[in-house]
C-alpha cells in the first residue's frame, strides 16, 4: 500500500511538486504522466528514495520513505529513464554482482538470473554489456532491477528509445510484473502503453495533480463515449444538403454524435439525404487528448 499526503519539492525557488496525494493498493500498476516539466520524474526519484521532499509524507509498505528511506531499498527495484551500466562486465557477471550486494546466496543468484534472462528473452552470448544492442542493456537494467525480488518497483520510461518489437516485449513483461503480485509506478511519454498498462493514472501539471484514477474514471471526467459515423454521399459535398454537420476523412465523410438518441437522429437524417452509412464506431477520449485539454 502506498499512500503519499501534500509531498512538495522545492529546487530553489522553483516548486517541481506541488502537494501532490494519492494511494495505490498492492499489485497494481500506476501510470504517472504530464507535459515535460509536470514533475514525473521528481516525484519517481522521491518513490525511491532518491530525493527527499520539501514537505510532506509518503509511507510506502508500512515504511515512512522520508523519514527512513534506506529501509525501502530492499523490497525496491528501481529503472531511470537511462540505463546507466558498467558495460565492461558481461551480463552474468554484472547481474551477479547485484545479486551479491543484496545478499543473495551464489545458488539463488544463478538461479535467479537464469529465470531472469529465459523470461526477458535474453541471450547475451557472454557478450559485454558494452557490445549489446539498447534494447538488450535496457532488458538487462530490467533485470538487474528484479534480481532481489522486489515487491515494487519504480520505471521510468522503459521502452524509451526502443524499437516496436523490444519495446511491445517490454511492455508484455511489465504487464506480466503486475500478475506476479508486485506494484510497478510505470512513467512513460508513450501514453497508448500507459492506458495499456496502468491500473490508475495520475495526471501532473506544473507539479499539481490535476486528474486521477482508472481510465474510465479519466474518460468520464474529461468527457463520455462518441459516436462516428462514416458515410458516402452521391456526387461532390458542396451539392449535398443535409441539416447533419459533417467533414472530409479519408475519401469519406465522418459525422460525430454525443449520444445514442443523437446517433440515431444523425444516422436517419443522413440516410434521408441519400447518404450511404459505411460504419459507425464508438470513441473513447484518449489519454493523449487529456493531455491536449489539460494543456490549453
Amino acid at each position: 500500500m502506498i499512500a503519499a499526503r501534500s509531498l512538495v519539492k522545492h529546487y530553489g525557488d522553483f516548486p517541481a511538486l506541488d502537494g501532490v496525494s494519492f494511494d495505490l493498493d498492492d499489485a497494481r500498476i500506476l501510470g504517472v504522466i504530464g507535459h515535460n516539466g509536470a514533475g514525473k520524474t521528481t516525484l519517481l526519484k522521491i518513490m525511491a528514495g532518491l530525493i527527499a521532499p520539501t514537505a510532506g509524507s509518503l509511507e510506502i509498505g508500512g515504511v515512512d520513505v522520508v523519514r527512513r528511506p534506506l529501509d525501502l531499498k530492499q523490497n525496491l527495484g528501481y529503472l531511470p529513464e537511462e540505463s546507466r551500466l558498467y558495460e565492461t562486465m558481461t551480463t552474468d557477471a554484472y547481474l551477479a554482482f547485484f545479486g551479491e550486494i543484496y545478499g543473495l546466496p551464489k545458488a539463488a543468484i544463478r538461479a535467479r538470473r537464469d529465470d531472469l534472462l529465459a523470461s526477458l528473452a535474453l541471450e547475451p552470448d557472454g557478450k559485454k554489456i558494452g557490445e549489446l544492442s539498447k534494447g538488450m542493456k535496457r532488458k538487462v537494467a530490467i533485470a538487474r532491477s528484479l534480481m532481489h525480488d522486489p515487491g515494487l518497483l519504480i520505471y521510468d520510461e522503459p521502452t524509451s528509445g526502443l524499437d516496436p518489437m523490444t519495446s511491445r516485449s517490454v511492455i508484455e513483461y511489465v504487464k506480466g510484473l503486475r500478475e506476479d503480485g508486485k506494484t510497478v509506478i510505470f512513467s512513460a511519454h508513450n501514453l497508448f502503453q500507459v492506458e495499456e498498462v496502468c491500473d490508475l493514472v495520475l495526471i501532473l501539471r506544473r507539479g499539481k495533480v490535476v486528474a486521477g484514477g482508472t481510465i474510465s474514471e479519466l474518460r468520464e471526467t474529461f468527457g463520455s463515449i462518441t459516436y462516428q459515423v462514416f458515410f458516402r454521399i452521391p456526387g461532390p459535398a458542396s451539392a449535398f444538403a443535409t441539416s447533419v454537420e459533417f467533414s472530409a476523412h479519408d475519401g469519406r465523410y465522418l459525422a460525430e454524435a454525443r449520444s445514442i438518441e443523437e446517433l440515431n437522429r444523425t444516422t436517419a437524417a443522413l440516410a434521408a439525404d441519400g447518404a450511404t452509412i459505411d460504419r459507425i464506431e464508438s470513441h473513447y477520449p484518449t489519454l493523449e487528448e487529456m493531455l491536449l485539454i489539460i494543456g490549453r
